[in-house]
Parts: structure tokens; C-alpha cells; sequence
């Protein structure tokens, strides 16, 4: 595939004159449909209100809100006027808010009032308490200097605040030749989207990612998709995630296909999008596909209409990947893997691949991509078969990290291979799989455990619904092996009943030390699962028994 050297804005201008006509995307809780003429012209009346609020090509614009219409209006409108979209975690507080606008320098913050029962108006005044006092479009903050702007998702007018139709407005007033010349001032290999690694250890980073980044990568996971305009994908994964920003709407625009978005996730939501929008892909991670299978009426719901789509974010449970396929119809499902620093796919599973393939492997490398195993220790590549940590090299490999030049060197080498963290075993086809992060693998007794390996026999239990594995210290062994079980609806399970069913059938040594049965997991607003409460929760438990 011939990389593209394109821009956000001009890969939708494209697609607007291919077919102006055809939709862009829908909102089926807010009845809203747009098609790409409507779409492309909306991004240009926003990018063009950014520019009379006196925005500048280069400047941070962070975006704080679930996956809003005005969200994918202001991903495309500042690829058109050469902002840097900065995206807010909508799980982040005062403390975490406060830290990212500062790091990011950001100017400019757009905002929905409140999610899931936390203003973030207040949450705002907490950081920024100078806004009830500061002139619209000159904020002066203290803890803030350079934030100069608040852009507000709202018809009510908020004290220092722009409220989004005037943003609008405001755009009517700039000429389309002012606009016109600011595209010309754009480079597709610019960086145009900052997104905040999630933080599992230390600060946040902000991962800098250029139009050619996100462009070539989206449009890369819907060809491994086989997507085409006619497709209508389901996003049910939120936008300030490199799932949602590029994997499903990047990807969609490259091609032309319908978005049909939710606002925030909710199984129930999902299965009615894809029954009354006749979607043909879904995206999800595994506790969202979990969450729709056991939804109490699924079997009501026609999804018939789905035949792609991607899980990823983290391991795909065989059981699961199979229900997917054959429960809800999606048979060329495809696993992706990456991160955001890799802007993020660098493996996918394609739509012909095999089941075992699609559910024991991440995948192959994408075109135009290198992937290769190395020894950790020695940085030396290992053979296929012999698991070390997954490195990867080309044009999907992020800028770096913004003002952190030395996190930027300990995951970039000078060679320009990236660093994934990650354990994986690259066979004789070149499909990978990953088996863990180098700092998630267990050594108990010297032996090294993989929990992923774990983890997919305890799904073969037929009352476990999900596993989580980790390590924990021991003075006998270095580390002990905990397993958190989800136990699957009205079953009841005892630690007996696990250690009978992996007697004999696995390694004395893998067998769970400790069993302990949760009703959910602490996990990221993505949706990845945090290992790291996990095991945090489990010393405070073994702590209180001693």
C-alpha cells in the first residue's frame, strides 16, 4: 500500500466531493444524521470560528467530553486550521486535569458540562476558580498560564465561557480564502493529535501524532477490515482514545463509511445501533463484546447485519472471540494490536484468517510496518518461537512524548524501533502473540508464568464469566499467582471448585495460590483493565488476614 501524504482536513474534503451524498454519520440517540457535504462543511465553519478566536497553527486545543457530534467536528476542524487536538480522559479529575493542560500548554479547552454525574464545569473552577471572574477568550489562571480560552458543549452561558454556536458563529464572520490559506500552511507529517498515554505508572505522557501517523494507520485497520464506503461501523469506544479517533473514525473517513456513534458505551445501546442502522462492523474491547453477549436480551435483538468489526485493548478470551463469531455474527471479526505511541495498530488479524489464528494471535504486522521479537536483556532478536519483547519500526511510530525528550529516548532507540513493553512470540508466518507486559509476568520459583496463559484455561470453566492473573510477592517463591474471577450470573463459585478443574490439567506451579471472586475489575475509561489495582487490593487483603 502506498503510504498517504495527506492532511485530517483534506482526506475528508476528498471524500465530500467523492460522494457528497452519502452518510457520514449518525447519531441514533439524538436522531442526527449528516452526510460528508454537511460533515466537510460543518468542520470548515468550526475551524474557521477557531481562527476567530484567534487560534494559531501549532497551538493546543484540548477537547474534555464523551463522544459528542461537536467532538468529531472539532477532530476534523483542526486538521483543517493546524491546532493540536489534545485528548482529555473523561475519567480525569481536578488534580489529573490540571496536570494535563499544564504539561500540554494548552490554550484552548473544550468541555462538556458534566459526565456520569461529575460536573465538569466545577470540576474546572477547581483547578481555574479565576473563570468566574475572566473575560471570555482572555482567562487568566494562575495554575494555568497559558489556558486563555473555555469553549463550553452547552446553550447555558457559563461565566468566561464560549458557548459552542458561538464558536460557530463566529466562524461565519472569517472569509473561506482566510481558511483556504491556512490549509496551505499545513504538512501532512506535522503533528496535529496529542493523546495522554493512561498512566497505568507515573504521570501521563503526552504521545505526539502527526497526519501521516493517524491517516496511513487508519486507513490501514479498514482495509485488514475489508472496509468499504458502503460499510456502517458501530463506536461504542470513546473518541479521546486512539480506538475511537483513529481505529473507527479516521478509519471510517478513509474510506468513506457511515460512523453510527454512541455517546458512552451501554450494551444495550449498542445492540439496538447495530439492529436499526443495519451496521456491518463493531468496535469494541472484550468486556464490551462480554457485556452484549450476556446483555438479558440479547437473543432478542436481530444483529445479523454485522459482518467485521475489531476487539482490542487487550486479550481477546478464546470463549469470547468464538461467542462474537457465532452469536452475534460478526465472522471476519478482527483482533488488532498496538498502542498510542505506534498511532496505535501494529498487528491485525485479517477477515480470512482462521478462527484458531483469530483468536490465539494478534495478527500479522500491517503492511509498511516492521515488527521484530528481541531479547529484552541484550536487545538482541530472538527466533520465532522464543518469546521477548515485540519492537516495531515505520511510519506509525509516534514524534515522541511532548517535553520529554529522555521517555522519548528509553522508547524510541536511535535505530527508530519502539519499544513496546509488551511479551510477544512471532511464529514462522510472522502472526504474533502476546502473552503479557514484560512488567505483568509472574517469576514464581524461578520459573517464568505468562498470565495471559492462565487466564485463557480459567476461561474454559463454564461458570467463569472473566480472569484476570497477577503476580504478587512472596517470600517463599519471589511472587505468587492470584487469580480474579468474575464468576458468570447466578452461579456461584468456591476456590475449590477452580483448583479442582486446573488439577492435573496445568502445571502445579500455575495453578492460583490465591482466588478471589470480584463483581467488576478497576479499569481505565478505555476499558483496559488495571492490573495494577488488582494487585494493589490483594496485598491490602493478604495484609488484613495476617
Amino acid at each position: 500500500m502506498t503510504l498517504l501524504k495527506q492532511t485530517v482536513g483534506e482526506i475528508l474534503e476528498e471524500k465530500a466531493q467523492a460522494h457528497p451524498d452519502h452518510e457520514a454519520f449518525v447519531y441514533p440517540e439524538l436522531n442526527l444524521r449528516k452526510t460528508y457535504k454537511e460533515l466537510d462543511e460543518m468542520t470548515d465553519r468550526a475551524a474557521k470560528g477557531f481562527m476567530a478566536m484567534g487560534i494559531e497553527k501549532g497551538e493546543h486545543v484540548a477537547i474534555w467530553a464523551d463522544n459528542k457530534p461537536e467532538w468529531l467536528i472539532s477532530q476534523f476542524a483542526t486538521g483543517k486550521m493546524g491546532a493540536v487536538l489534545v485528548t482529555v480522559n473523561t475519567n480525569y479529575r481536578a488534580q489529573e486535569l490540571e496536570y494535563l493542560l499544564k504539561q500540554s500548554d494548552t490554550t484552548t479547552l473544550i468541555l462538556t458540562e458534566s459526565f456520569r454525574g461529575a460536573s465538569y464545569i466545577d470540576i474546572l473552577k477547581e483547578v481555574c476558580p479565576e473563570l468566574e471572574v475572566s473575560e471570555k477568550g482572555d482567562i487568566q489562571c494562575a495554575k494555568l498560564p497559558n489556558l486563555k480560552r473555555v469553549i463550553v458543549l452547552s446553550d447555558k452561558e457559563y461565566n468566561g465561557c464560549f458557548k459552542w454556536q458561538e464558536l460557530m458563529d463566529m466562524g461565519e464572520d472569517v472569509a473561506d480564502e482566510a481558511l483556504k490559506q491556512r490549509k496551505s500552511m499545513l504538512a501532512y507529517d506535522e503533528v496535529i493529535n496529542m493523546q495522554y498515554t493512561s498512566g497505568t505508572t507515573g504521570f501521563p505522557k503526552g504521545v505526539m501524532l502527526t497526519h501521516y501517523n493517524i491517516i496511513n494507520n487508519g486507513k490501514q485497520v479498514a482495509e485488514a477490515m475489508k472496509m468499504t464506503k458502503d460499510d456502517r461501523l458501530c463506536i461504542p469506544v470513546p473518541f479521546f482514545h486512539c480506538f475511537g479517533c483513529v481505529m473507527s473514525t479516521i478509519a471510517c473517513v478513509t474510506q468513506g463509511a457511515t460512523m453510527v456513534i454512541l455517546e458512552q458505551f451501554d450494551p444495550e445501546k449498542v445492540l439496538n445501533a447495530v439492529e436499526s442502522e443495519q451496521c456491518t462492523a463493531l468496535h469494541g474491547v472484550p468486556t464490551m463484546f462480554i457485556a452484549e453477549l450476556n446483555h438479558p436480551r440479547f437473543e432478542s435483538f436481530n444483529t445479523e447485519t454485522l459482518r467485521t468489526g475489531i476487539m482490542a485493548g487487550s486479550s481477546c478470551p478464546m470463549e469470547v472471540m468464538k461467542d462474537v463469531i457465532n452469536k452475534i455474527g460478526a465472522e471476519e471479526i478482527t483482533i488488532a494490536y498496538g498502542q498510542t505511541e505506534s498511532s496505535p495498530v501494529i498487528t491485525q488479524t485479517r477477515t480470512d484468517d482462521t478462527i484458531e489464528r483469530r483468536v490465539s494471535t494478534v495478527g500479522k504486522a500491517h503492511p509498511n510496518v516492521e515488527v521484530k521479537i528481541v531479547d529484552p536483556s541484550m536487545n538482541q532478536e530472538v527466533e520465532r518461537g522464543v518469546p521477548g519483547e515485540l519492537c516495531t519500526r515505520g511510519y506509525l511510530v509516534m514524534e515522541g512524548y511532548y517535553k520529554n525528550e529522555e521517555a522519548t529516548q528509553m522508547a524510541i532507540d536511535t535505530e527508530g524501533w519502539l519499544h513496546t513493553g509488551d511479551i510477544g512470540v512471532m511464529d514462522e508466518d510472522g502472526y504474533v502473540e502476546i502473552t503479557g507486559r514484560i512488567k505483568d509476568m509472574i517469576i514464581r520459583g524461578g520459573e517464568n508464568v505468562y498470565p495471559r496463559e492462565i487466564e485463557e484455561f480459567l476461561y474454559q470453566h463454564p461458570d467463569v464469566l472473566d480472569v484476570q492473573v497477577v503476580g504478587i510477592p512472596d517470600s517463599k517463591y519471589g511472587e505468587e499467582i492470584m487469580a480474579w474471577i468474575i464468576p458468570k450470573e447466578g452461579k456461584t463459585l468456591t476456590e475449590r471448585n477452580i483448583r479442582e478443574f486446573c488439577e492435573g490439567k496445568i502445571s502445579k506451579h500455575k495453578i492460583p495460590r490465591y482466588i478471589e471472586f470480584t463483581d467488576e475489575y478497576p479499569m481505565t475509561a478505555s476499558g483496559k483493565i488495571q492490573k495494577f489495582k488488582l494487585r494493589e487490593t490483594a496485598l491490602e487483603k493478604l495484609q488484613s488476614k495476617s
